[in-house]
């Protein structure tokens, strides 16, 4: 934490990979008062030998790769983090690479539930974060994660921290964010979006949102979380089928309780939404 010093503080932050997400953590960073040193991925280890904490940006199949390549240049006592949006597969390459420890320093899989529908550095911003959650996932599922990085975290304006498994980060993260994106895209490919205008407001803006992703990093996120996110999808194309049929057999009462089991469930998380 700034302003701190010793073992027990992140006075040093090194941001690898500096697209939205790592060019919002650098931003937010030198905002809280910490020293940053950024890198891209195909940078040298320059500015790791004193880091407290290393923030790897990298898309999944690049992130142990990288640490597997750099594992030498860490500092004793360092603890470094991905910010992938998949956690498991991280999780399982990162035990195969180390089957033996780290020699001295520390990893923490990471994920900021925060973004933009826009990509790269240029929009990235320092409050990007703001009241947002940060959800970290120790490798070993009896490991606590250290107050310190809590702290480090809540300093730059996230609203809580979220400490789960990978198994479960994965299972919520195909339902709360990758299914959304599929969902969007699916609808925005609909002929009729194009003459939206004068016939759309809150829930065409909605469900358009996040419609337009980018296709190279979103192929890898879906396909590194499959196994995950295929039940959550075959569960909402069933529901889907439902009301289908329920239209299509002209089913007033079946049409009815599908929507009263939505507006039941609704009120189940509904006071839960921002």
């Amino acid at each position: 934490m700034q302003g701190e010093s010793g073992e027990n503080s992140v006075r040093k932050v090194a941001v690898v990979g500096l697209g939205l997400i790592g060019g919002s953590f650098e931003k937010a960073s030198r905002r809280a008062g910490y020293e940053v040193a950024t890198l891209h991925h195909g940078d040298g280890g320059a500015g790791l030998a004193d880091a407290d904490l290393v923030l790897v940006c990298l898309p999944p199949a690049a992130v142990v790769p990288w640490m597997r390549d750099h594992a030498g240049e860490f500092r004793r006592g360092a603890v470094v983090v991905d910010i992938a949006g998949v956690k498991r597969r991280i999780m399982d390459e990162f035990a195969a690479a180390f089957p033996n420890g780290t020699g001295g320093w520390s990893f923490i899989g990471g994920h900021p539930m925060a973004g933009r529908e826009v990509s790269g550095y240029a929009n990235s911003l320092a409050t990007l974060f703001d009241g947002a959650s940060m959800i970290l996932v120790p490798p070993d599922a009896a490991a606590s994660v250290p107050a310190v990085l809590e702290r480090y975290f809540l300093s730059l304006g996230f609203a809580r921290v979220v400490v789960t498994s990978a198994a479960h980060h994965d299972e919520m993260i195909a339902f709360t964010s990758q299914l959304c994106h599929l969902i969007s895209s699916a609808y925005v490919r609909e002929d009729l979006a194009r003459g939206h205008v004068g016939f759309s407001a809150g829930s065409f803006r909605d469900m358009a949102r996040v419609g337009a992703p980018d296709p190279e990093i979103w192929t890898e996120l879906f396909l590194s979380n499959r196994a995950a996110l295929v039940p959550v999808l075959e569960r909402y194309v069933g529901r889907l089928d439902d009301f289908l049929a329920a239209l299509k057999d002209n089913d007033r009462g079946r049409l009815r309780r599908a929507l009263e089991e939505g507006v039941a469930a609704k009120a189940q998380f509904g006071k839960g939404l921002k």
